[in-house]
């Protein structure tokens, strides 16, 4: 399975056409089997931490695992580094932001509650619960969630209570001192009229006060910390259909893509012309389940659907229609999710049923 190419190109006719070079002895492919269904996924970006992920389990109950994976270099295998218990299906995970490694080793996940969680090499501890229902033993699960890059000490919670939380981290940077994380509800606003399914921080303007959500009522909402007072409306379904996921372009934050819940297309919008989308990319034959821009280029993003493909998209063209992908690779299963390394441009993760898969492009 492990071919000299992984994603094949589209058309086979054309001799370059997107084919990707061969990479001599390296395997192109690495498979890590987990003992549950796999849903939540996300790399780690520490520099001393290459081929680390956190992957969280699907199962239909309170009691459910997070296992953070490592690949051996030498053996060329994924181990798992650790286990822990968490309380229903993690919504997101995600590893701090911290390229340069001067944050302790933090990790996010979203479910009931948004929860901080410190690694090391022998455990993970639960560092913080992040919960502004302080009032109620009611909790509004929480549905997604999103972590500054510009300003790690930021996150952002997204609920089917309709609201959005923007929350401050406290985490000591000092060497030398372990101190406890803390975390404080900077703002929470409502953001959409029904539930809101996904929030993410933009890099426009600084990249600190500007954020995008999606949710129930089909629109994507655009907001400014700094005047919160109004939201742009960026784009509305036309059939009103809930909108499931946003992700914006790491290259240029003019762009952003977002998809519709059991849709199979992914639309392509650009901020300076709100409600008209510049692209849309079809070729999916069942419902889309994630999107992932390319870190390095702006006109690169994998998306990955219930039809076992991860299809690799060339958007250069627009607004001329983009007919189709210039990659493809067929996974043996319907495919959850897809994260595509930030500070390792060359490999993506996808994962199905009970496997995570790693894809040298």
């Amino acid at each position: 399975m492990a071919t000299a190419s992984v994603l094949a190109a589209r058309d086979d006719s054309c001799s370059s056409g997107g084919r990707m070079s061969l990479h001599g002895k390296r395997k192109e492919i690495y498979k890590y089997e987990a003992p549950w269904t796999v849903y939540a996924m996300n790399w780690s970006v520490r520099p001393d931490k290459r081929f680390r992920l956190a992957l969280g389990s699907f199962v239909e109950e309170y009691n459910n695992k997070v296992q953070l994976v490592g690949l051996e270099e030498e053996s060329s295998e994924f181990v798992c580094r650790n286990t822990f218990d968490h309380p229903y299906p993690t919504t997101k995970i995600m590893w701090i932001p911290d390229t340069k490694g001067v944050y302790p080793d933090l990790l996010a996940t979203s479910g009931d509650y948004l929860r901080i969680w410190r690694v090391s090499d022998t455990e993970t501890r639960l560092e913080c619960l992040l919960n502004n229902n302080k009032n109620s033993d009611f909790c509004a699960p929480l549905t997604s969630f999103d972590w500054n890059e510009v300003d790690p000490n930021l996150l952002g919670t997204s609920s089917i209570d309709t609201t959005c939380t923007i929350w401050g981290l406290e985490t000591g940077q000092v060497l030398g001192r372990v101190n406890l994380v803390s975390g404080h509800v900077k703002t929470q606003l409502i953001a959409h009229d029904k539930e809101v399914y996904d929030i993410a921080f933009s890099r426009a303007g600084g990249g600190r006060d500007m954020f995008a959500s999606v949710g129930a009522d089909g629109s994507v909402r655009m907001f400014d910390l700094r005047h919160l007072e109004h939201s742009t409306i960026i784009y509305e379904d036309p059939q009103h259909h809930p909108l499931l996921r946003l992700c914006w372009n790491k290259q240029d934050p003019n762009y952003l893509a977002t998809m519709a819940m059991d849709g199979m297309e992914v639309v392509i919008l650009d901020v300076r012309v709100p409600c008209t989308p510049v692209a849309r990319l079809n070729n999916h034959r069942a419902c889309v389940n994630g999107i992932a821009w390319a870190p390095h280029s702006s006109c690169h993003i994998c998306t990955a659907a219930d039809d076992h493909q991860a299809l690799i998209w060339d958007i250069q063209q627009m607004p001329r229609a983009i007919e189709d992908p210039i990659l493809a690779y067929t996974a043996e299963g319907e495919i959850n999710n897809v994260q595509w390394a930030s500070t390792q441009p060359d490999w993506i993760a996808i994962c199905y049923n009970n496997c995570l898969e790693i894809l040298r492009v």
